[in-house]
């Protein structure tokens, strides 16, 4: 089986999502200089509040926290285009691993009890055929033995890319994009919602809105990346 699989890395090799230098067989997604090149933000380890202080006078939230600094044309850039938008679904399940791993050690998010995305429409999801933050979800919550549930905030309208947009543009009519399908269902409870970048918080915080009409919520995030 080895062997065969020699054969086919020698006419198939694995590449490196960023530099798209050959991969070792001991390497996974990023090449080695990728991956000690990425940039961390370490804001768990330094209880950084950079996250949260984007939502002040927004939004009431229990914690918030990014894992990468994304900036144009870097590491995270790539990856994340990766996995939104060419299949690369394995980046979802690499870094959920990680980052779940690292929370699973944080005090602050002992107390979630279940894990929910920002929901793509049925629309963009069909021509997707995935959204980008599902195998992230399902990693997170096999580190935190919390549900991953994707069926009760939902998507009201298709809305086009928010990655081209000015920042006027992102919190510009974003209000009233998602509802609750069940008001009722997260009553008492505190939630991990999730997303893959920051940038205003607009898209988060009409996530949040929404929830908030639930009773006795308690609301975290954690994104994969924060723009710099």
């Amino acid at each position: 089986m080895q062997f065969l699989n020699d054969i086919k890395n020698i006419f198939y090799p694995k590449l490196c999502l960023s530099c798209i230098s050959v991969l070792t067989s001991q390497e996974n997604i990023l090449c080695t200089d990728c991956l000690f090149n990425l940039p961390l933000t370490n804001y768990l380890k330094d209880d950084n509040k950079h996250v949260e202080r984007i939502f002040y006078g927004r939004l009431k939230l229990e914690r918030a926290t990014a894992f990468l600094f994304y900036n144009k044309k870097g590491i995270v850039q790539k990856i994340i285009h990766n996995l939104k938008y060419k299949g690369h679904q394995e980046i979802g399940v690499y870094l959920g691993n990680w980052f779940g791993a690292a929370l699973k050690q944080s005090y602050d998010f002992k107390t979630i009890d279940c894990i929910i995305p920002v929901p793509l429409h049925k629309k963009r999801l069909k021509q997707r055929g995935y959204n980008q933050l599902t195998k992230f979800g399902e990693q997170l919550s096999h580190h935190l033995k919390k549900p991953f549930i994707t069926n009760i905030l939902t998507r009201k309208s298709a809305s086009k890319s928010q990655s081209k947009k000015s920042r006027f543009e992102r919190l510009k009519n974003i209000d009233e994009l998602f509802f609750l399908t069940d008001d009722k269902f997260f009553e008492n409870k505190h939630i991990l919602l999730i997303d893959d970048i920051i940038t205003t918080g607009a898209t988060l915080e009409s996530c949040a809105n929404e929830l908030f009409k639930t009773n006795n919520i308690k609301i975290s995030i954690v994104v994969m990346a924060i723009t710099e």
